[in-house]
């Protein structure tokens, strides 16, 4: 598919083309609320609509990407993007917006589902998935920082998305084509790690629900509780995103030193008080301050969140549904937000949802601890070899090379289906010292 050790920068543009509707979510809800007749809850709900049709793409075709082909799927999701995004951004009616922006969602959704496929079958998920965080970060602090100055209208964000979209297609030329001659056993497997990967597609709803319920109001702390103007409120989400690809960079310079565990465990714990500083703010130093350590961290456990999810199966499937369900908070927290924030107030909001946070970082670090690879320890070598069978490997003089080392996780066992058993010929064979007749 793509060289181990290199960057696959097609499937990287790929991830970048599908991920930054969301990042542009607080620009394109704050300019349909400005540019369109629509309520701040009304723009809200279409900003939502777009990510849930996202998030039903990859319900829809996470089982389907090896059927229909990577590249084929990639091309009909972003055409679908240039057309949904393009037409929403020139309309002038509510209903052509909601319509296009709902259908370029679903295209959004269909280039992050083929991504997140290809990005399970890499050999190091985790340098493939920062290098699409990176990438879809520093646009869209582009995007924040030249928008602004093009005028006001609902459309500019919009077409962002779709000029991106058209951008990225020439370069699925270089994704997988191939597709299944017919379904074999393989394809109707079960998913592996069912458990674990149930507990994580639940833990990462809530997960991103809590992140973009603050993501959603941001703006407005910034511009009602801290004080601040419109031009300083958008600086400060530009320095974050900025922020944000120290904090990548940093997640692909430690890999998997520490494993997935701590990064996300710790991370989501440091994430919450973030989330508490920014929600109580009420000037620049203390808003600037959670917004920007927020956005440092939060692509950090994104990063390894999203491996994590790719390692618990190698056809991505997992990784699609995770992502999917995950799509589903971040579509429903601008409203978890809003109600939460008119109704108790902003550090109110903050502080329930770094609870939710803390609750979650629970189940999520588990799952990491449960399928990062356990040590081979004594007894191992009843289920599918290890210390014990390295143990005699080194006392016999069998070359190191032939066996796991000690400590080194365990190999998966990978069921070959063979689809037509051979069948010995009649007579081929007769009794000792006979010859075949």
């Amino acid at each position: 598919m793509f060289a181990p050790r290199t960057t696959p920068w097609p499937l990287v543009a790929l991830f970048t083309a599908g991920y930054l509707a969301p990042y542009l979510l607080p620009t394109t809800v704050g300019r349909l609320d400005a540019g369109l007749p629509l309520s701040a809850t009304q723009a809200g709900a279409v900003g939502s609509a777009l990510l849930l049709s996202s998030a039903t793409a990859g319900f829809v075709l996470a089982s389907r990407v090896e059927r229909i082909g990577a590249r084929v799927l990639a091309r009909w999701g972003l055409a679908l993007a240039v057309a949904g995004y393009g037409a929403a951004a020139l309309a002038t009616t509510v209903p052509a917006v909601v319509a296009g922006a709902m259908a370029g969602g679903f295209g959004s959704g269909t280039a992050t589902t083929v991504a997140a496929t290809l990005t399970a079958a890499q050999r190091d998920p985790h340098r493939a998935s920062t290098a699409g965080l990176l990438s879809v970060s520093a646009l869209a602090g582009a995007v924040y920082l030249t928008v602004p100055h093009l005028g006001p209208g609902h459309g500019l964000p919009l077409a962002a998305i779709a000029l991106t979209a058209l951008a990225v297609w020439p370069l699925t030329g270089r994704l997988p084509a191939g597709r299944p001659a017919a379904p074999t056993r393989h394809d109707k497997a079960r998913l592996p790690h069912a458990r674990s990967g149930l507990v994580l597609a639940a833990a990462m709803l809530c997960w991103s629900l809590a992140q973009n319920s603050l993501w959603g109001v941001s703006g407005q702390i910034g511009l009602t509780q801290a004080g601040l103007g419109e031009a300083t409120v958008g600086a400060v989400f530009a320095v974050a995103l900025v922020a944000g690809l120290t904090g990548v960079l940093a997640a692909g310079a430690l890999g998997a030193r520490l494993g997935r565990a701590v990064p996300i465990g710790a991370g989501t714990v440091l994430i919450a008080g973030c989330i508490v500083l920014s929600a109580s703010a009420t000037d620049l130093t203390s808003f600037a301050a959670g917004e920007v350590a927020w956005n440092t961290l939060y692509p950090v456990v994104l990063s390894y969140l999203i491996g994590l999810a790719a390692s618990l199966d190698p056809r991505g499937r997992w990784a699609v549904l995770v992502g999917s369900a995950s799509s589903l908070g971040t579509a429903a927290g601008p409203l978890t937000g809003s109600v939460l924030s008119a109704q108790a107030g902003f550090p109110v909001m903050g502080t329930i949802l770094a609870a939710g946070l803390l609750v979650v970082a629970l189940p999520m670090t588990a799952v990491a601890l449960h399928t990062g690879g356990r040590p081979l320890l004594p007894g191992a070598i009843r289920r599918r070899g290890g210390h014990p069978a390295a143990v005699v490997a080194a006392a016999t003089g069998t070359p190191t090379g032939a066996v796991p080392e000690i400590g080194a996780p365990e190999q998966p066992v990978v069921e070959i289906p063979v689809d037509t058993p051979a069948v010995p010929a009649q007579r081929a064979y007769d009794k000792a010292g006979s010859e075949v007749l």
